[in-house]
């Protein structure tokens, strides 16, 4: 299997994943954080929208200056609206990957702050660190934050405790 193939198939799984999790977002706790030291949620909520945007930027550019880029994060106004930006982000993240071939994965890509590199790696791990890995971790940071608020949190490879609870409850009012 070409490793574009390999890396649209996990993207839409776990898009599916993430959107449920987006899906759960209240926008009237866009200012609440756990801690002084977190994101707000709204924040971090939009950063996980975010995160595929680095797919299509990998995948479309040979480097990123942190110096000169000019970078306004997008606080959706609802949880659906949030959903719908992470769709389209996903969207072209996917179109990027169709477009690439496995040469590609393995041209260098370098992350700067103007004279100073940060790193240069193959497009291949950048995607797998900077993207993937990246989703997954701050996904993981934001069902916390459901959790806190005593939010249900969806099941990402199963179904949740809270899915659970549904399913009883469902079956339950289905048996009167």
């Amino acid at each position: 299997m070409p490793q574009n193939q390999a890396l649209i198939a996990e993207l839409k799984m776990e898009a599916a994943n993430t959107r449920k999790m987006l899906l759960c977002v209240p926008s009237e706790k866009n200012d609440w954080k756990p801690h002084e030291h977190s994101m707000l949620m709204g924040r971090l909520a939009s950063h996980v929208a975010d995160l595929p945007g680095w797919i299509t930027m990998t995948m479309n550019t040979a480097e990123l200056d942190l110096a000169t880029m000019d970078y306004k994060p997008y606080i959706a106004p609802s949880s659906e609206e949030l959903a719908a930006y992470f769709d389209g982000k996903v969207n072209e993240a996917i179109e990027a990957l169709e477009k690439s071939t496995d040469a590609d994965f393995d041209s260098m890509w370098t992350l700067r702050r103007g004279d100073h590199v940060m790193f240069t790696m193959p497009k291949k791990v950048v995607l797998r660190s900077m993207a993937y890995s990246h989703m997954y971790h701050h996904r993981g940071q934001l069902s916390v934050y459901l959790r806190l608020l005593d939010i249900p949190v969806p099941g990402m490879y199963g179904p949740s405790h809270d899915d659970n609870l549904a399913m009883k409850a469902a079956a339950a009012a289905q048996a009167n």
